[in-house]
Order: C-alpha cells, then structure tokens, then sequence
C-alpha cells in the first residue's frame, strides 16, 4: 500500500464499515512502517490489510475485502500473506479484535487458525452505544 491507494482503500472501507477508519489513520500507519498491502487486480484494489509488529507480536488491525470480490479466499490469501509476512519479522504470536456481530470475519480468522483468548469490554462504537470485541491470537 502506498499514499495513491488511500482513495481505493477510502472507497472500501467507507462501504464495508459502519464507523470507518479515517484517512489519517492510514497515513499514519504508512508513516510508522506497519505493514500495509493491497491486493489489486489491474488497476483496482480489491483488498487490503494492515499490520504492526513488534517485540514478537503481530497485530492485524485492519483487513478488509471490497464488497464484489468476498467469498472468493481474497480474505484468506490476505489473511495468509499477513501472517506469513509476521513469521519472516520474528513474530511468535498473531493478535486481533473483531466485532462478535462479523460472523464472516470471525469465520475466517478461525478458519486461518485463530482463536479467542479473551473479550474487550466496550471496544468498538456501536450504532446504540459500544460493542464488546473477540479478541483472538494464533501462535506462529
């Protein structure tokens, strides 16, 4: 991912999220050295992920599949790239939280091996108050 993919992963991620992650925050991710791919078919990002790591952790903190191109395994090659990526950058474990009511995501990160460690009170907005997040954790 570079500065010219934010407005295709804007466009994605305001159409896939209730609360969207702002442009700011991408830049700034960029900015820091995260990980942040984008997989694109011809000129068109289809999806994208973003991740930290550092003293042995990884943490996804933002995969997202534009809205025509899910149920194809894009999630699963990007979920996969992202964790083999943390693998080659010394990470033991892989970190994330999701939403309980994103059946989908849940599905997928256990279908990749994930599994749920504990629970974040109030995590994310909701559109009546908060909503608590799964948080799950693959060794690596």
């Amino acid at each position: 991912m570079t500065a010219a993919d934010l407005d295709a992963v804007m466009e994605i991620e305001a159409q896939a999220y209730p609360f969207p992650w702002t442009l700011g925050i991408f830049r700034d991710c960029l900015h820091v050295g995260y990980c942040c791919w984008v997989y694109s078919q011809g000129e068109d990002i289809l999806a994208y992920g973003v991740m930290s790591i550092a003293a042995g952790e990884s943490h996804l903190l933002n995969l997202c599949v534009r809205a025509d191109a899910r149920r194809t395994g894009l999630g699963t090659t990007m979920l996969r790239h992202l964790v083999n990526l943390a693998r080659k950058h010394g990470a033991d474990v892989a970190l994330l939280e999701v939403r309980p009511s994103n059946v989908a995501a849940v599905d997928l990160y256990r279908s990749v091996g994930f599994n749920e460690v504990g629970i974040r009170k109030n995590y994310y907005p909701a559109d009546k108050g908060r909503e608590d997040a799964l948080v799950m954790a693959r060794q690596l």
